[in-house]
This record gives C-alpha cells, structure tokens and sequence, in this order.
C-alpha cells in the first residue's frame, strides 16, 4: 500500500493531514509543491485545484475531510472519530464547521496580511523541502504571488476586516467545544485535527494572535501543531 501526499507547505488541512497519517501509524511519500502553481499542477492530476491530495496506489483522494475517512477505512485504530455514536455526530459537526467556516478565514487574513508586509512571506519558507528561495527574491515575488492568491481565496480588504469582527464568536464556540469535550479530549478526533491546524497557523498573524492567546483554543492548536513558520507582524491587516 504506497501513499503519496500532495501538500504546500504550511497548509494548515495539510498539517491536519499529517498529523493524522501519524497518528495512525502509516508510512507515506510527502510531495510538496509550490504555491501558487501548485493550482494548476493539482488541477491536471486530481481534478481540483486545492491540497491536500492523497493517492493509494493508483486511487485518489482530495480533500482533508475525505482523507481522513479513507485512512479510518485503511487503520480504523486508532480511531479519529469517538465510538459513542451522540459524541461523533458532535464532532463530525465540529469537523466541518472547521473545514467549511474556520479553514477558509485564515486563508484570508494570512493573504490579507502578506499584502500589507510582503517582506513577510519569505518567512513562510521556513522548514519547506524544497529549495530555498534568496529572501528578496521571494519579497520582489510577493505582490504578484499575493495578488494571485487573493484571487483565490476571494481575500480583499473588506473580507479580513468582517472575519476581524467575527474572530470573537468563532473562538467562543471553539472554547466552548473544548469545555464540553468536543475538543480536546484524551483522544485526538478529527475535529481536533481540522480546527487546530487552522487555529495554530492563525497565531502566525500578529494582529490575529492577541485575540487569541490566552483562551483554550490557542492551547489546544499548541497542544497538537509546532509552530508552522513564518510570521507577519502586527499592523498588518486592515482595521
């Protein structure tokens, strides 16, 4: 069983991904590509755009969500998912909410951010395996690499600032997971894995970062993701 995993690095469902093929036990190649060309690179081998994206043998998988499913399928244990059919209906709710709401703010905060202090993104290269890009090369690349991305991620100015005012609610119900055991029980799940990793990469944003320290959910997302790299300095982002 040869599994190959299409990553960029410093995705935050592509950490979440990997945390769960370790936790499981299960050995794999890990190709990383470069954003943003990894778009079109993923889009002629797996039919979207996006990463993570998995293959077993000549079998594809996309998608964080669905990976996860299909490795429950490959180890079932350790289980990411609790056997108590009322606390995994809770999680599996818990698990998209991260994915369809959680996931996609701090891709544009982070891109936001970068646009402000370009400078920024070559810090974002730290722990990639692939060749180091010269810091002002990568800082002349930025504006072009940013204006891509927030294309993509639909991340202008009036987006960060409506997820800015929104940060509040969000962490009050992931805090609210946490003291109901949702999240951060004895047993990593699923949900864990989706809302850490976004949670842990949004601490890499100044002005988003002391929102958050001090509340359970940036424990939690420390609890289970290293520190991904790469920081952009509070000030950055439109207020």
């Amino acid at each position: 069983m040869a599994i190959t995993l299409y990553v960029v690095h410093g995705s935050h469902p592509c950490a979440a991904v990997e945390k769960a093929l370790a936790l499981k036990g299960l050995e794999f190649r890990r190709v990383e590509l470069l954003p943003p060309l990894h778009a079109a690179i993923q889009r002629v081998r797996f039919g979207a755009r996006t990463v993570p994206a998995m293959t077993i043998g000549r079998e594809k998988v996309v998608g964080s969500r669905a990976i996860v499913r299909r490795l429950e399928e490959l180890r079932p244990q350790p289980s990411l998912f609790p056997a108590d059919a009322e606390l995994r209906a809770e999680v599996e709710r818990a698990e998209e909410w991260g994915d369809q709401v959680w996931q996609p703010i701090v891709r544009r905060l982070l891109w936001s951010a970068i646009a402000a202090a370009p400078r920024s993104l070559a810090s974002y290269q730290e722990g990639s395996s692939l060749p180091a890009v010269p810091a002002p090369v990568v800082s002349a690349l930025a504006p072009a690499v940013t204006r891509v991305e927030r294309r993509l991620n639909r991340a202008d100015d009036g987006a960060a600032r409506a997820d800015l005012r929104s940060l509040p609610r969000h962490l009050d119900r992931i805090d609210g997971w946490i003291e109901r055991g949702i999240l951060g029980g004895p047993d990593v799940n699923a949900a864990d894995l989706q809302i850490g990793a976004t949670t842990r990469l949004l601490l890499t944003i100044g002005d988003v970062r002391r929102q958050i320290e001090g509340r359970p959910a940036a424990a939690h997302a420390r609890a289970l993701f290293d520190a991904p790299g790469g920081e952009v300095p509070a000030g950055a982002l439109p207020v």
